[in-house]
């Protein structure tokens, strides 16, 4: 495995790709976590990750002339949920041949709202029930998804499915099933933010606590709180209270419970 350090960003291959993108070549070289982007200063338009170790698609710097990701044959299992706060413009996501299992991950990329062009092909994601429903009802912004472009009418079907009784609870239960935490993202060595100057930023210093930081009996609690949670809203504002680090003393169940309505056609 190499770190992407400054260094190798500098010496790294640049071109002007086909589309005339100025494009940044990280190609093959095992790169394991994402870190000293800000080293690039924010002068490329597509950035190429493809065959590498990465496991998580974050830890980007503010890169706002960066519209394209190519992040092919890597290991990635969790999408951050920041992106749209560092990588806001950003029109092409290819994340072919990873490892996303949870449908939820999907949920990270909806602010990003110049998104348009997203590969999951041949993650675990892309095997499950509703999968392309479920992404196109989640990022309505999408012009092409695995290669396909989106129909008008798959638009009108996944936004009618969903607001069904019946696509309520499964848009429940894809949140409620999101893993907390992946213990083998534990084992990767905190990354190193730079500010394009060389300076260093400690990622601790501006997180929230993760799952893995606290207790079994508070994590157990947690599950506790959304499996019993009443309504899709009550379990995402569990979910947003988990993510900022706060934690809940109990399920209130306040939210609305699922409305009504036909059970709706499966749209895969």
């Amino acid at each position: 495995m190499v770190k992407l350090t400054a260094e190798l960003i500098q010496n790294c291959q640049q071109r002007i790709n086909p589309v005339k993108d100025r494009e940044l070549d990280l190609r093959g070289y095992k790169i394991p976590v994402i870190e000293n982007m800000g080293a690039t200063l924010n002068q490329f338009d597509t950035i190429d990750f493809s065959d590498n170790d990465i496991r998580k698609l974050d830890n980007f710097p503010l890169l706002p002339r960066l519209k394209g990701i190519l992040m092919s044959n890597n290991r990635i299992v969790r999408v951050g949920d920041s992106l749209h706060e560092t990588i806001a413009n950003l029109e092409t996501l290819i994340l072919t041949n990873n490892m996303i299992q949870d449908l939820a991950e999907i949920d990270n990329l909806s602010q990003l709202k110049e998104l348009k062009n997203l590969s999951l092909l041949f993650n675990p994601i892309s095997t499950k029930e509703h999968y392309r429903a479920y992404v196109i009802f989640r990022l309505p912004q999408l012009k092409v998804l695995d290669f396909r472009k989106i129909k008008l009418k798959e638009k009108e079907d996944a936004k009618t499915f969903f607001k069904t009784k019946k696509g309520k609870e499964i848009r429940k239960e894809i949140v409620s099933n999101r893993t907390t935490l992946d213990d083998d993202l534990d084992e990767i060595e905190e990354p190193t933010v730079t500010n394009g100057r060389g300076l260093k930023v400690t990622p601790t210093a501006r997180r929230a606590p993760v799952a893995g930081e606290r207790s079994a009996e508070v994590n157990n609690a947690i599950k506790e709180a959304i499996r019993n949670a009443s309504s899709l809203e009550e379990v995402e504002r569990l979910q947003q209270m988990l993510r900022v680090g706060q934690i809940p003393q109990s399920s209130t169940g306040e939210g609305e419970g699922a409305a009504g309505g036909e059970e709706g056609m499966d749209v895969n």
